[in-house]
């Protein structure tokens, strides 16, 4: 039996710290890449439904929007979200997209809110 050194593989070093890789997704409209936690999934499920996945995590193959008014409405008109997860239901596809819009200008979309410019740090003395 040969030990690693003399077959030539490398041993893992400790200590050596390698980057974490976080993973990229693509918007289906604008072809951006970014991290996935910064984009919005839609889900088409096992069952054949297509709806917004707050969590990112539902099973089902997945379409995502880096959430710019101009994409959403892209996505509508160009019927990216149906081409990308392999549905024909433009109703429901469309329902999706506005879901997240809806959820977006109320805030609640999973993305911290803007601050305001009232929000300055007043240092004193």
């Amino acid at each position: 039996m040969h030990t690693v050194e003399e077959v030539g593989m490398r041993k893992g070093s400790p200590g050596v710290v390698r980057p974490v890789r976080t993973p990229q997704r693509t918007c289906v409209v604008c072809r951006s890449t970014t991290a996935k936690r910064t984009l919005h999934r839609i889900v088409r499920t096992p069952a054949g439904t297509v709806a917004y996945d707050p969590t990112g995590k539902a099973p089902g193959r997945g379409a995502y929007l880096c959430g710019q008014p101009v994409c959403l409405d892209m996505a509508v008109r160009r019927r990216s979200i149906q081409r990308a997860l392999k549905v024909t239901d433009t109703v429901a596809a469309n329902a999706a997209v506005e879901e997240l819009r809806n959820r977006m200008w109320s805030g609640s979309a999973g993305q911290p809110a803007p601050r305001s410019r009232d929000d300055k740090e007043v240092r004193s003395g």
